[in-house]
């Protein structure tokens, strides 16, 4: 089996990590965020009865 020169094993490293941050930032794109329902309700303050 022939032996890789170093300049092959460059090539590879950076094919796959091309491949890499590709399949990451595709990852991160693919998913589509979810709709958050905010529910506008007032706010009403707590009472508190101090019984001293």
């Amino acid at each position: 089996m022939p032996q890789m020169a170093p300049l092959m094993w460059l090539n590879l490293f950076g094919f796959f990590s091309l491949v890499f941050t590709l399949f990451l930032i595709s990852n991160y794109f693919i998913k589509s965020p979810a709709k958050m329902e905010t529910q506008l309700k007032p706010h009403l303050p707590n009472k508190l009865n101090w019984k001293w």
